[in-house]
C-alpha cells in the first residue's frame, strides 16, 4: 500500500485527489496539507511514501522549498511535484530540491497513478516532453562546460545578481525592483547557495561570465 499526503492549497483540488487515490487498492492517502510548512510537520508525523507537492502556495512556505526542507529531515520519502508550471526552470530547480518526479496538473489520471506508483518504487518520473527538455538542457551545459550543475535562476534572481554584482546596496536593490531589503536579502542568499558561492567577489565573476555587468 502507497500511503500518501497531498500538498495544495487548493481544497477542491485536494479533495478530488483524495477522492481519485483511495479509489485504488494500492493507495491511501493519510493526509492533506495547505502550505510547505504544515507539509513538513505532516510528513514527520505521517510517514508517508509520497509527498505530492504543488508549486505555488501563496501562503506559507512554497512546494520548492518545502520539498528541499522535507528531503533533508526525511530522505526516504519520495516527492512528487504535481504543477500547472510547464516551465524548464521551476522543472530543474525542483529537481535539484530533491523532487523524485514531476508532472503537471493538466496530466490524464492514469499518468498520474503511473507516476505516483514509480516514485514509490524508487524510481524518477518526469512527463514525456520534460524528459526530452531536461536532456537538451544536461548536454547543453556540458558543451558549455557547466555540466556540475543544472541550478538556473529565475528572472528576479537575475536582476539581484547583476545589481549587487555593480555595487548597489541592498536598499538600493530593493528601491529599484520596488521590493522589500528582506526580500533582496532572501534573493541574495538563495542565488549564492545555487550557485556554490561564498563573497561578493566571486558574485561579481559570475555576473561578469554571464555578462550582466553592462551598465546602461
Amino acid at each position: 500500500m502507497i500511503k500518501l499526503c497531498i500538498v495544495d492549497d487548493h481544497a477542491v483540488v485536494r479533495s478530488g485527489l483524495m477522492m481519485l487515490l483511495n479509489a485504488k487498492e494500492d493507495m491511501e492517502v493519510i493526509g492533506e496539507a495547505s502550505e510547505g510548512n504544515e507539509a513538513i510537520e505532516l510528513a514527520l508525523r505521517l510517514r508517508p511514501d509520497v509527498v505530492l507537492m504543488d508549486l505555488s502556495m501563496p501562503h506559507g512556505k512554497d512546494g520548492l522549498t518545502a520539498a528541499k526542507d522535507l528531503k533533508q529531515v526525511l530522505p526516504d520519502t519520495a516527492i512528487l511535484i504535481l504543477t500547472m508550471h510547464d516551465d524548464d526552470e521551476y522543472l530543474f530547480r525542483a529537481i535539484h530540491a530533491g523532487a523524485s518526479g514531476y508532472i503537471l496538473k493538466t496530466a490524464p489520471h492514469d499518468e498520474l497513478l503511473t507516476a505516483i506508483r514509480s516514485v514509490a518504487a524508487g524510481n524518477a518520473y518526469l512527463y514525456p516532453t520534460a524528459t526530452k527538455r531536461l536532456m537538451i538542457e544536461y548536454v547543453d551545459r556540458l558543451r558549455d562546460g557547466e555540466g556540475s550543475s543544472i541550478e538556473t535562476l529565475s528572472d528576479r534572481e537575475t536582476e539581484v545578481v547583476s545589481l549587487v554584482a555593480k555595487g548597489y546596496s541592498n536598499k538600493e536593490v530593493a528601491e529599484q525592483l520596488v521590493i522589500s531589503v528582506k526580500t533582496v536579502e532572501s534573493h541574495k542568499a538563495n542565488v549564492m547557495e545555487k550557485l556554490g558561492l561564498k563573497t561578493r567577489p566571486e558574485l561579481v565573476k559570475y555576473a561578469m561570465k554571464k555578462g550582466l555587468l553592462n551598465f546602461e
